[in-house]
């Protein structure tokens, strides 16, 4: 069975002082239909501009977006035009924004915003396009939707305007939905409504959904499998059991292990030491080499390539079988 979105080679790169600089490259990975797939990793490290390139979402005077291969339920979504991508973006593949204050017009009621979704596409009658936000809202858990449908992004709390995103992203009932860190800036108990909120929402549609972020208790939660990013690279994919009992990549042991636990020493947080590379100041071979505690020589000059563990993939020469001999 072929995956829902198959993504090969995809690279962006920023205008930076006149030059173009990668920021994020050698992107591979599949998406199954129903699966959760999580992109994990600290702020900066390419997690979103990967969800928003497959889009086409970056502004074209800034950013530049190739890959040899994105294919969207068999069709390469790459080499579509701009036309044919508004068709797949909302239909296709709805995406939840990471601010919902800012992602939201704040001088447009959240029903106008609503209504927009289904007329774009024109997949509902105008004279039912009300009814069908309203009910949206409903499904999403917004009490008294009719009340809600008449008022600004101000009015809603943070909670309230993020499960209209999600309603939003829900509009065409997509077959695969992006959340870009859907939790950020709300306190845990509406943090748990919105995850629990995404996994119903999940089961009643099959929608496959690619979640952003970098908690990893929300990881943890949510996630079929992982992919752990570093300085605009995949260092680490796995089955989130196999990550989080196994953690092959230094990059993710060290995430890991600063996790804040129950018997740690709460006077003393393990950290990484050091800081992510700048776009401008890469380093030759492996980007996390300054912070590894297990670096080898060839690390600093050669880039390593993903070897295959198992259902895991690692950048990391600790995996070749040379170096292992």
């Amino acid at each position: 069975m072929e995956p829902l979105l198959d993504v090969r080679n995809l690279k962006v790169e920023f205008k930076i002082d006149k030059k173009w600089v990668a920021a994020v490259e050698d992107v591979h990975f599949q998406l199954k239909a129903g699966e959760t797939l999580t992109i994990v990793g600290e702020s900066g490290c390419g997690k979103s501009v990967t969800a928003m390139s497959m889009l086409r979402l970056l502004p074209k005077t800034t950013a530049q977006i190739s890959a040899d291969e994105i294919l969207f339920q068999g069709r390469d979504i790459s080499k579509l035009s701009d036309t044919e991508m508004t068709k797949i973006r909302g239909q296709g593949i709805g995406m939840i924004f990471q601010d919902s204050m800012t992602s939201l017009n704040p001088v447009k009621t959240v029903g106008k915003q609503l209504d927009e979704a289904f007329l774009v596409h024109g997949s509902v009658d105008p004279a039912e396009v009300k009814q069908a936000s309203i009910n949206l809202l409903r499904e999403v858990g917004i009490s008294s939707p009719e009340q809600r449908y008449k008022e600004y992004p101000h009015q809603l709390s943070g909670g309230m305007r993020q499960r209209v995103m999600i309603a939003m992203a829900l509009a065409q009932q997509p077959a695969i939905i992006i959340a870009d860190e859907p939790t950020t800036a709300l306190d845990v108990t509406i943090q748990a409504q919105i995850l629990e909120l995404l996994k119903k929402l999940q089961e009643k549609s099959g929608s496959a959904i690619i979640l952003i972020t970098h908690d990893m208790g929300v990881v943890a939660e949510m996630a079929d499998r992982i992919i752990v990013m570093y300085a605009g690279m995949f260092v680490e994919c796995s089955p989130t059991k196999d990550l989080f009992t196994n953690p092959l990549h230094p990059y993710t042991r060290g995430l890991l292990t600063a996790i804040p636990r129950k018997d740690m020493d709460i006077d003393r947080l393990n950290v990484i030491e050091g800081t992510v590379p700048t776009l401008t100041d890469m380093p030759k071979g492996c980007r996390f080499y300054d912070r590894c505690e297990s670096r080898m020589e060839r690390c600093k000059n050669e880039l390593p390539p993903l070897y295959t563990r198992g259902e895991s993939s690692v950048r990391c020469f600790l995996f070749d079988a040379k170096d292992g001999e």
